[in-house]
């Protein structure tokens, strides 16, 4: 028999943690993935699966001793099935704020339906990020990128797989690819990405059904992934600039 209960505090939070940086302490690198799942399933794959392997991205980079010049970041976000609510809440107390719109019909659609919000205005720490990677399609292999139309990120990209070829990651699109968290950074002019995965079965039967469960996620898949995403969060923290970024929005 199931129950729905209410407490006392009905708030949902993120989660975050950094790695700190050294000579570069303030500027950040910052890895994400959603915590929350949808109703039908357990949530293995979308998105227990990404949360899994950004934190196993972490212990890898803590584990190493390796030190970096940025900070590195894991924000484990709420409320992303909702509308992205809990990286945008995040960004918006931390990065920049995008003002009510003014136009009716967009005023009644979620924040992360409107299309044409206004103008960002930017915080001072908006300008210490240099990148947002975002882990949430399934628990299948990390395949490349979609640069977000960033040509001169794509570059960098295609420099950082080259060493990543032989765990069968190379493939770097310029394509946009939208509906979850790397939206919340990207909107506001912060470079922010999602991978190229291998589908598996996560489109064809698992997202957001009553499948998505464990017998769907292969760890191999995710060790790969934690791999991939610690090499560049790696890159990143170490790069003499901070990564290229869009024209404002």
């Amino acid at each position: 028999k199931a129950r729905f209960t209410t407490a006392d505090d009905q708030m949902a939070y993120n989660t975050v943690a950094d790695l700190p940086g050294t000579s570069k302490k303030d500027e950040w690198v910052v890895l994400g993935a959603h915590l929350d799942s949808w109703h039908s399933g357990t949530g293995a794959a979308d998105n227990a699966a990404g949360v899994a392997v950004m934190m196993e991205a972490m212990r890898i980079l803590k584990a190493s001793g390796l030190k970096t010049k940025r900070s590195i970041r894991i924000g484990l976000w709420s409320g992303e099935e909702q509308g992205l609510l809990g990286s945008a809440a995040f960004v918006s107390k931390h990065y920049a704020e995008l003002p009510e719109p003014t136009d009716p019909k967009l005023k009644d659609l979620p924040r992360s339906l409107q299309d044409n919000p206004s103008k960002p205005v930017l915080k001072p720490a908006h300008a210490k990020v240099s990148v947002y990677f975002n882990y949430d399609n399934g628990g299948g292999k990390i395949r490349g990128i979609y640069a977000q139309e960033n040509l001169a990120a794509a570059e960098v990209f295609r420099q950082w797989f080259s060493p990543l070829s032989d765990l069968g990651v190379s493939t770097v699109t310029n394509r946009n690819t939208g509906s979850t968290d790397h939206i919340s950074f990207d909107r506001v002019g912060i470079p922010g990405f999602q991978f190229v995965q291998d589908n598996l079965d996560y489109f064809s039967q698992v997202h957001h059904t009553h499948l998505d469960g464990m017998d769907h996620i292969q760890a191999e898949d995710l060790r790969q992934s934690a791999v991939v995403v610690a090499s560049l969060a790696y890159l990143a923290a170490n790069r003499d600039e901070l990564l290229p970024r869009k024209p404002m929005p």
